[in-house]
Order: structure tokens, then C-alpha cells, then sequence
């Protein structure tokens, strides 16, 4: 279905668009957490000086544990690394960090002891490891030869020494929580455990680690390291620890265990509106895109950012990679680059209608969502409609096969027409990021050409990502890396895919050629029916897993779903479908549903679709 826009086009918006300034030089941001209260943009200074200064009052209070509690990118580490520059300015207060991530199971236990270790001075390990030397009977027949190798070691050297006596057997675990706690004590240079010097450990990343690390890292820090003197700050995501999280496969008991390591948390919220827009102004003045993001994109990459700093980081880079190695925009303004990706990573289902999807008979969807903005509005408005405008209102209707008389009722006929657009549409209409967005695209110099290379598939990327995508299938293995998680996952849906007939029912099968590749490198069966007929004569010799359907072929809007019809009355095929079409309406997806079928238009969700097939076979 081609549409056009026959209406005049919506008002421009009130503000008008900077104007595109001159390509590049772009930069790229980094994605290191703030270093200092000088580089923090987004107010958590007040809330750093707060925690340092609760930390040292707490000092007589050790050993204790608090978590700073947030999500994914939301500033975790740089509220760490400022409240670690509050306590350098405190007297008799020292810091270690540990990062998890970078220690694999039981190595954890004793990378983050030995981490605690070393912070302390030559003199007070030496005396440590002595008095070790001369409590176990196991050691005295060696005391002189230890005594003597320690002589000239230096803190590395010593810390090695006392983790291989601490950690020879049995008995010597069970020793370690008290010999560290004498040596706490003798460095915090105080009687009766009540330590003048504190030692603060940052320990981050906890929530990106498996099962096996974070239990470790509990253990040392539950079990050996709870000593006076001592306090913990743990940067993680506390829902990502839970039962339903990283911990799923946990015991109870271990999942009793977990619950004792934090004594309180601090769960960072999410900025103010102004902080971020605040932010993403100097991210955008640092990579060279400020004079690209006018009011309106700023307060849509804020809002539908979740106000997550890491996501605006990573989006902000896109833009910057787009604009310097895609040479499609060579011919475009810059700011036709961060319209497009906005577009696309905010709202993927309308872009990939925009972008040509396979088998979306779309047409230019971007006209006819701005011809129903003004279609909507004379239907919604009191009164006749203006003679002027009435063909072009009974035209649009008429191309979404509904009566010109229909226009008689307007809010009748506003029902039926809305049922024939793609699902987001009347949502859309009254999201004004989103109208402006577009509008400000349509606006731009020679926006004509690039909808068109759109529509023709022109190269682009896959849609900026600032996260993994979510799983919703069973949990995967565990695993030590993200490059092992990688083959693991890819190994794991080739043992899925592994034998499973697929057959894709489409006239333009050239569409498909990705993913059908895809799906055969995974060990599945691929077999293309270009119509209806081969593909009754494909079910005539086998029975595929599942079926793959496009809708609109052999000159019917509508072939798709009447052929599965027919299949389904006849008793010819009785198992799972997907229709896969780049336009997803209301009736459609009814009809689907009638069917016992799925409509998606995403590449993604085929797969999943897939996959959860052969796990039902």
C-alpha cells in the first residue's frame, strides 16, 4: 500500500531547527566513570560528600557493608569514585578498590583479600605472617626458614607469604578471619577494636559478575574481612543479586547468605530533568553535535534515554561513528544523522516501516503518518468538513479500503481507518518528541532523497544498542567472560536451531536472505515458497516446525492470511506461524490471533519465535 501526503502538512514547529553546522571534527566520549567533583554534571557531589562523612563518623561502628544501589549506566561507579575523593581529604581514612569483574569464582575469594592486603604497611604484615609462624605447630619446624624468606620481601611478596599460610588447609581457613583481625587491629593503631584508621573497600561491578564470583566475593567479604576497621561499599544492582537475577540458581541457603552481606544501601535516583539536559548539552559540546540537538531532541534523548547517562554516552558516540565512517551521509547534513538514529532507536517499529522493512508494502509511511495527523484532526473536529479538504480526506480513506461515505461519521470512520494503520499511530500523533522529530527530518535539506535511500534500503546500521538485549528464555550457562558468553549463546541456539524445518512462505524471498542465512548456519532447515501453490506443495511431502509467512503476495493484500486460513480449515498444518510483514496493524493482528498465529515485523523477534518452537517440539 503507497500512500502520499494529498493534505497540506502539519504546522512547522514554533521553534525553529538549528541551522547544521559544518561536518565535524566529531570526537568520541569515553566511558569512564567521573573522576573528580569537577567532571560531575549530573549533581551527586552533595550525595558523595554525605556518604564519605557518614563512613568516617561510622568509623567505631566496623565492620559494616553498604550498597550503592542503581541500574545499569546509572552512575554507580563515578558516586564511588567521588565519595573516594571526599575521603582522601579525611584524616587517618585510606581506600582499595576491587573491580569483580576481573576475577573468575574462587579466585575472587582471594584476589579481593590479597586487594586488602597490600594496603597495608611492610611492618605490620611481617609481624602478621611472624605471629602466624609461631601459633600453628604445623609451622614451627619451618618458623626459622619462613622468618628468614620474609626478610627482604617487600608488601607483595609478604601479602603472597601470608595468603599461602592463611590458605593451606582446612584449619588455617578457619583461622583466617582472626589473624586478619589482628593485623586491622595493630595498623589502626588503637586498643579494644575501636580503630582510629579505617580502611575503606570500593568493590564495583559486582552485578555483571556469575554466580560463582559474587557468592566469592560475599565470602571474603562476610566471612574473613569482617573485622573492626574494616568497611565495604559495594557498587550493584541489588535486584540483579536477587533470587530472580544473576542468583536464580542459588541454594536457599545461599540466597539466605546473600541477604546478611548489606547492612544498608543507597539506591542512587534517577536525575532531574534539567540535570540531564544538562548533561547531554556537554556531551554534545564535547563530541561536536550541539548545534544539532535543538530542545525538542534533547528533552527525547533525556526522556526516552531513561535519563541513563551510560545510554545518552553510547548514543551520542553512534551519531559520531555514523557521521564519520557512513558515506551515505557525506551527501546529508549532520543533522539528518542524528535524526535518523534518534528515529531508529526510539522507535524501531516506525523505522524499520520507514527503512523499507521485507515485505512491508509500506510505500512512504512518513507521508501517510502526516497526512493522518491532519486526517485525524478534521475527523475529531466538530462540524462538516471543509469543502476543500474533503477529496483528500476520502481519498486517504479511501486508499485504506474504507467507504468515502464513511466520512459521514467521522468518529466511525476515525475507528475503522485506525484499525488499517500500523498499531503506533494514534499513540504517535499525540507525541510531540516524536512529531517533531519527524517534522524537523521532513524539514531538512534534501530530505526527499534520504527517506527515498531509505526505503531502498540504503546501508545502515543495526540500531545503537547501550545495553544486551534482554533473554526471555531459559537461563543461559554460566560463564567467566563476554567472549565465552558469546560463543556459549551462539552454540547454544545452534543446538536449538539444530534440525528445525522452517518453511518461509514470501514472493520477494530475497528480503529474507539474512536471516534465512542465518537460521541454516544455526543447523536449521530454510525451504522458500515464492506462493501459496509451492507452498501447499511443500507440505504435501513434509511437515515444517514452523511456518513463515509473509501477507501481502500475488497481487492480494490479504494472501497470507487467507492461505493460513485455508490450512487451518483444511487440516493441512496445525502448527505454529509467523507472519512476518514490516506493517503490524490492529486487524491484522486480530486476524493473527484468530489464527493461532504471531505478526512481528522484527528480524529479533522471528528468532525467539523460532527458537521457542523447537523448544515446544
Amino acid at each position: 500500500m503507497t500512500t502520499s501526503a494529498h493534505l497540506p502538512p502539519p504546522a512547522a514547529p514554533s521553534a525553529a531547527a538549528p541551522a547544521p553546522s559544518s561536518r565535524g571534527p566529531f570526537a568520541l566520549l569515553n566511558d569512564e566513570p567521573v573522576a573528580g567533583p569537577g567532571d560531575d554534571l549530573l549533581g551527586a557531589g552533595r550525595a558523595a560528600r554525605q556518604l564519605a562523612g557518614l563512613l568516617v563518623a561510622s568509623r567505631g561502628s566496623t565492620p559494616f557493608t553498604l550498597a550503592v544501589d542503581a541500574g545499569w549506566g546509572m552512575g554507580k561507579s563515578s558516586l564511588m569514585r567521588l565519595v573516594d575523593a571526599e575521603l582522601a581529604q579525611a584524616p587517618d581514612v585510606h581506600t582499595v578498590w576491587y573491580n569483580a569483574w576481573t576475577s573468575q569464582g574462587a579466585d575472587a575469594l582471594e584476589g579481593l583479600i590479597k586487594s586488602v592486603l597490600m594496603r597495608f604497611d611492610r611492618r605490620v604484615l611481617r609481624r602478621a605472617l611472624q605471629r602466624l609462624s609461631e601459633q600453628r605447630a604445623l609451622l614451627r619446624a619451618v618458623r626459622a626458614v619462613t622468618t628468614l624468606a620474609a626478610g627482604p620481601l617487600g608488601v607483595s611478596g609478604l601479602v603472597d607469604e601470608l595468603w599461602r599460610t592463611l590458605s593451606v588447609d582446612s584449619q588455617a581457613r578457619n583461622e583466617m578471619r582472626g589473624a586478619i583481625g589482628e593485623l586491622v587491629q595493630e595498623w589502626s593503631e588503637a586498643d579494644g577494636f575501636r580503630p582510629r584508621r579505617l580502611l575503606v573497600v570500593f568493590i564495583d561491578d559486582l552485578d555483571r559478575c556469575p554466580e560463582e564470583t559474587v557468592l566469592a566475593v560475599c565470602e571474603a567479604v562476610k566471612i574473613y574481612l569482617d573485622v573492626p576497621g574494616l568497611a565495604f561499599v559495594i557498587g550493584c544492582d541489588r535486584s540483579a543479586l536477587g533470587p530472580g537475577g544473576l542468583l536464580r540458581d542459588a541454594s536457599p541457603a545461599a540466597s539466605a547468605f546473600m541477604e546478611k552481606i548489606f547492612q544498608t544501601s543507597y539506591r542512587i535516583p534517577v536525575a532531574d530533568q534539567q540535570g540531564v539536559r544538562e548533561y547531554i548539552r556537554r556531551c554534545a559540546r564535547t563530541v561536536g553535535i550541539d548545534q544539532l540537538l535543538d530542545e525538542r531532541l534533547t528533552t527525547l534523548l533525556a526522556e526516552r534515554s531513561a535519563r541513563n547517562p551510560r545510554r545518552i554516552k553510547r548514543l551520542v558516540n553512534g551519531f559520531v561513528l555514523e557521521a564519520t565512517l557512513n558515506p551515505m551521509w557525506d551527501e546529508f547534513a549532520p543533522e539528518a544523522v542524528v535524526r535518523t538514529l534518534l528515529l531508529q532507536y526510539f522507535y524501531p517499529d516506525f523505522y524499520r516501516m520507514v527503512a523499507g522493512a521485507a515485505g512491508s508494502g509500506t510505500g512512504d509511511v512518513i507521508a501517510e503518518f502526516r497526512t493522518y495527523q491532519r486526517v485525524r484532526t478534521l475527523l475529531r473536529t466538530p462540524g462538516p468538513i471543509p469543502g476543500a479538504e474533503l477529496p483528500a480526506v476520502t481519498r486517504f480513506l479511501r486508499e485504506h479500503d474504507l467507504p468515502e461515505g464513511d466520512v459521514e461519521l467521522p468518529i466511525e470512520a476515525l475507528s475503522r481507518l485506525e484499525r488499517q494503520l500500523p498499531s503506533g499511530f494514534p499513540e504517535m500523533v499525540g507525541d510531540q518528541e516524536f512529531t517533531s522529530l519527524i517534522d524537523g527530518l521532513v524539514a531538512l535539506p534534501r530530505s526527499g532523497e534520504l527517506l527515498r535511500r531509505l526505503r531502498e534500503g540504503a546501508a545502515l546500521p543495526a540500531a545503537v544498542r547501550p545495553e544486551p538485549v534482554a533473554y526471555s528464555g531459559p537461563p543461559p550457562a554460566r560463564v567467566s567472560s563476554p567472549a565465552q558468553g558469546a560463543a556459549r549463546t551462539a552454540a547454544s541456539r545452534a543446538d536449538l536451531l539444530r534440525g528445525v524445518r522452517i518453511l518461509w512462505v514470501d514472493d520477494h524471498p530475497r528480503n529474507n536472505d539474512s536471516l534465512a542465512g542465518a537460521f541454516r548456519a544455526a543447523g536449521a532447515v530454510v525451504r522458500i515458497a515464492e506462493d501459496s501453490r509451492a507452498a501447499d506443495d511443500a507440505l504435501a511431502v513434509e511437515t515444517p516446525t514452523l511456518i513463515i509467512s509473509d501477507i501481502e503476495r500475488d497481487g492480494n493484500p490479504r494472501e497470507g492470511l487467507e492461505h493460513v486460513a485455508r490450512l487451518r480449515r483444511d487440516g493441512r498444518y496445525t502448527g505454529p506461524v509467523v507472519f512476518y510483514a514490516g506493517r503490524v496493524t490492529p486487524e491484522r493482528e486480530a486476524v493473527a490471533r484468530e489464527l493461532a498465529a504471531q505478526l512481528t515485523s522484527s528480524g529479533s523477534e522471528i528468532e525467539r519465535l523460532i527458537v521457542r518452537a523447537a523448544e515446544a517440539g
